[in-house]
């Protein structure tokens, strides 16, 4: 018996005892996950859901979180002297073995549900805020106004619209970060010499 289920904006064909790596779930090693979006039930009785099939469902033990291969991308512009840029990327993954495909009843099992990371993300932003009030508490001036953080070299619009997302909106707050604090940000990579002018900002 095969199934065919949907995570991650993919689709898989899968059988008990298959391993797949599929877009990252908010899950820990050891955990036992259901995918309850199953598109179809293949063998004697072939059932194709509509779109899903009502009470089926995909059991699988996650064995991992891993990171898939690195991806480069280079642009380089014509005409445009010394113009070129190079970015990396390993997206996150989940890898699980499957271990039962549940024809009906998926939905009393009890098992918990495969979610992607999006429902941690959307958690994550208000763990930002705490950031945020963090470096206002050992920084006060970052609380009365925001800085245009585009005055610093190398930070243009994108990269400020970034940082205020990370809860960075002063001079004061950036001098502020700590080597730890400036690891945790995910949303931008922060140069060591963004901290050192906005030092130099914040006091004048």
């Amino acid at each position: 018996m095969f199934a065919v289920l949907k995570t991650g904006g993919k689709q898989y064909k899968v059988q008990a005892g298959d391993v797949l790596r599929v877009e990252k779930l908010a899950a820990d090693a050891g955990e036992t996950v259901q995918f309850n979006d199953v598109l179809m039930l293949g063998g004697d009785a072939p059932v194709v859901g509509a779109p899903f099939v009502e009470g089926a469902g995909v059991q699988a033990e996650v064995i991992e979180q891993i990171k898939g291969d690195k991806v480069i991308k280079f642009v380089k512009r014509r005409r445009k002297h010394s113009s070129k840029r190079t970015v990396g990327h390993r997206q996150k993954l989940t890898l699980v073995k499957i271990t039962d495909i549940l024809s009906s009843g998926a939905d009393k099992s009890g098992i918990k549900a495969a979610t992607g990371s999006a429902p941690a993300g959307e958690a994550a932003p208000a763990a930002k805020p705490a950031k945020k009030a963090e470096a206002k508490a050992e920084a006060p001036a970052a609380a009365t106004a925001a800085d245009d953080l585009t005055q610093l070299n190398g930070v243009g619009p994108a990269a400020a619209k970034k940082l205020a997302e990370a809860g960075i909106e002063s001079f004061a707050a950036l001098a502020a970060l700590s080597d730890e604090q400036i690891a945790a940000i995910d949303t931008i990579k922060v140069k060591p010499e963004w901290v050192e002018q906005a030092k130099e900002l914040a006091k004048g």
